[in-house]
């Protein structure tokens, strides 16, 4: 068949056995080659900058300029009133402070408690995957599957990488962290479509088993993936503000060159 051709000149190409598997040799040939199987993680914005983001952007720009105002008001009327000066600005001054500052912080404290609630679930991920290699099936950390490699995976097992179905009984995944779809989709060794997200003899790193066992072999790692390509695309993308943030920068924009001649 087409399709045995295929597969065996595949194994070919790479020097691996579906059987045997690689061996050490060829694994850390390709290791000391490749890089490892992870996703390059996202630039992270110190948490210094994220703290003075919340404290002084947006609206609490525009309420340290008015305790600004307030205060620099207040000091005028010391200096030129003659007789008991009234606390008015004084105390507006202090309390837009102190709003900017509470508001500031809390918003900081559940930004951080969403950030490591986020990290704290990846370590909730099993970081092993089994393989055959030298003929042998043993326990391998997923950063160190390499092209080629054989890979049984059962129910409950996260993929490791991007596989071509080998052998599967019943397998089915959860693609809806790639594609959407709710119900679990079912593999099998069979091309079914041209698409490599529609057919059926693929499964990708990331998602989830949810039945049975399957036999693959890695195609596809790390950035490579058909996950990484979609987090590199997603990363590149430029940041666009929508129309009321546009609105409410220039608003400020406004208040803030006005706010000197309201105070002369």
């Amino acid at each position: 068949m087409i399709i045995d051709w295929i597969l065996k000149k595949f194994f070919k190409d790479i020097k691996t056995d579906p059987i045997i598997g690689l061996t050490d040799v060829k694994v850390r040939e390709i290791l000391n080659r490749d890089d490892p199987n992870t996703l390059t993680p996202s630039k992270t914005i110190p948490e210094w900058i994220k703290f003075c983001k919340q404290m002084f952007g947006g609206f609490a720009f525009l309420l340290w300029i008015g305790a600004v105002l307030c205060f620099t008001s207040y000091g005028i009327t010391v200096a030129t009133y003659h007789g008991e000066v009234p606390n008015d600005n004084l105390w507006l001054g202090v309390a837009l402070t102190v709003v900017v500052v509470i508001t500031g912080c809390f918003s900081y404290y559940q930004e951080a408690k969403s950030s490591r609630i986020m990290d704290s679930c990846k370590n909730l991920v099993p970081q092993q995957a089994i393989v055959i290699r030298n003929g042998e099936s043993k326990s391998v950390r997923i950063e160190d599957l390499v092209v080629g490699d054989i890979v049984d995976i059962k129910f409950g097992d996260r993929v490791p990488a991007d596989i071509r179905i080998l052998e599967a009984h019943g397998f089915k995944v959860d693609n809806s962290s790639l594609t959407g779809e709710s119900e679990p989709q079912t593999r099998t060794k069979e091309i079914t479509h041209e698409n490599p997200l529609e057919t059926k003899n693929l499964a990708f790193l990331n998602t989830f088993a949810v039945e049975d066992t399957a036999k693959g072999i890695v195609i596809h790692k790390g950035d490579r993936s058909v996950m990484g390509r979609i987090a590199n695309l997603a990363s590149g993308l430029l940041t666009v503000k929508a129309p009321i943030s546009k609105e409410i920068t220039h608003f400020i924009h406004i208040i803030t060159r006005g706010g000197p001649f309201t105070l002369i």
